[in-house]
């Protein structure tokens, strides 16, 4: 008996249609799920959450600021448009990346314009908000 291999378009054809079924992924479109209010012209719309660590959007209306803050883990954030604003020096337009480091102090965040950010990192808190 001869060992045969499927040609490589059958192979793709397989695999696309495994990958097509198969619930191992997780998507959220444009219109799917809720943004909530979460602090003064910033809404938030959670896209998923493990072990303490969720993806999210955040939507930050004209002249709408975050607190200055603490990380208790490494977090991400992708400017997806507008301009954000951290602290006195940094300035990002969309496709910008920030990344800021556990335990790391960051001033105020704020947009001029309005900025919708997508951020990985800890589930935020009233209590990593410094007053």
């Amino acid at each position: 008996m001869s060992s045969t291999k499927p040609p490589a378009a059958l192979k793709q054809r397989l695999l696309d249609r495994v990958a097509d079924t198969d619930d191992s992924h997780l998507t959220v479109g444009l219109d799917d799920g809720a943004w909530q209010p979460w602090l003064d012209g910033v809404e938030i719309k959670p896209l998923r959450e493990m072990d303490g660590v969720l993806s999210y959007l955040l939507r930050l209306a004209p002249g709408a600021s975050l607190p200055a803050h603490r990380h208790p883990i490494d977090e991400e954030c992708i400017v997806l448009d507008g301009v954000l604003r951290v602290g006195r020096h940094i300035e990002l337009g969309a496709g910008g990346y920030h990344l800021a480091h556990q335990g790391a102090l960051h001033g105020r965040i704020s947009t001029p314009t309005g900025a919708t950010i997508f951020l990985r990192g800890a589930v935020p808190q009233a209590c990593h908000v410094l007053g």
